[in-house]
């Protein structure tokens, strides 16, 4: 069992920078990890936005590269997000998600991640 919870969310210009945080709380803690940020638009799906797994590989979807930067501490227990140079369709619910399933199965597998925070809300104005 795993327990997210995001916070850092808020308001931007564009060009702007936002950090998210996701607390990440589980009972094994030497379980290993993927970890990553998804969001969702109003009447868009969901989709991802970058991925961590527990040896600090990172994957990002092209939208984002090179603005933003997703990192975790060494013990998995903290989740960032560093948004930089933000746009306006960055705007959306954004959504930590875990799961001990490795990191290049969460596209191919239903129900994978099993663990989501609450999201948080990140509004980019132009």
């Amino acid at each position: 069992q795993v327990q997210l919870v995001e916070s850092g969310g808020g308001s931007a210009q564009a060009g702007g920078s936002l950090r998210l945080f996701c607390a990440v709380s589980r009972i094994d803690r030497s379980s290993k990890l993927c970890m990553g940020w998804f969001r969702q638009a109003p009447g868009k799906e969901r989709e991802k936005v970058a991925f961590i797994d527990s040896a600090g590989i990172t994957d990002y979807a092209d939208s984002v590269k090179g603005r933003f930067t997703v990192s975790q501490d060494s013990a998995q227990s903290t989740l960032s997000l560093q948004m930089n140079s933000l746009r306006p369709e960055d705007t959306a619910t954004y959504y930590c998600a875990a799961d001990d399933y490795r990191c290049s199965l969460w596209p191919r597998v239903r129900g994978i991640p099993r663990y989501w925070g609450q999201g948080t809300q990140v509004t980019v104005s132009s």
